[in-house]
């Protein structure tokens, strides 16, 4: 891969990546609840699953996707039921904090497994990301090269930026974090986060 390849590829991969989504606001709901260090497992959880989905369309799952409709449908309301469960988990997390805290309940913290699994199914669990990468990866590949190098250069760029853009929103939550973590601001924020978790799984849905 030339290096003006490589700059316009990482350039509308950083584009691609700041468009905040589910996943922008997993980390961020686990960077308030937890605290930065504690929800790295969820940053890798979530580049992890991005870079899975890279990989796949980049081996024809995508093709295979847009060949068979049914198991493009399937795919995607499994997807929309583990949005469905999030919004109900951030409901329930909204409820919690309304309620005045007890001197002797200590906290519940996930263990790193959970945040890993939770922020991979997550982005793991849309059809159209597959779709989208068997569509954007073809632009950048040249027949000059090493096919197997270009992929390894491709999904490597994709790892640093989405990592990067994930931990930016993250430490930007940091700001209002002083509100946001008070018993007020974490239930409307677990509430605000559970409408765009419900709504996002409704709208994969009703899309086609």
């Amino acid at each position: 891969m030339s290096l003006e390849t490589w700059l316009l590829f990482a350039s509308a991969a950083l584009l691609v990546i700041l468009i905040p989504g589910p996943l922008s606001l997993l980390m961020v709901s686990n960077s308030l609840n937890y605290g930065l260090r504690r929800s790295a497992p969820a940053f890798i959880g979530g580049v992890s699953a991005s870079l899975c989905l890279l990989s796949a369309s980049a081996l024809g799952l995508g093709a295979l996707l847009l060949a068979s409709e049914q198991l493009f449908s399937l795919l995607k309301i499994v997807g929309a039921l583990y949005l469905f469960y999030l919004a109900w988990q951030s409901w329930q997390a909204s409820r919690k904090a309304a309620k005045p805290l007890v001197a002797d309940e200590p906290p519940v913290n996930p263990s790193c497994r959970g945040l890993f699994w939770k922020a991979f199914g997550l982005g793991g669990s849309n059809p159209k990301d597959i779709l989208f990468f068997a569509a954007f990866l073809p632009q950048f590949f040249s027949a000059e090269y090493s096919l197997p190098n270009q992929l390894l250069v491709m999904i490597a760029t994709w790892a640093v930026l989405d990592l990067a853009c994930k931990l930016l929103y993250a430490l930007s939550a940091q700001g209002a974090a002083r509100y946001l973590r008070s018993g007020n601001g974490q239930m409307w924020f677990n509430r605000i986060s559970a409408a765009l978790f419900g709504g996002a799984g409704a709208a994969s849905l009703l899309s086609r």
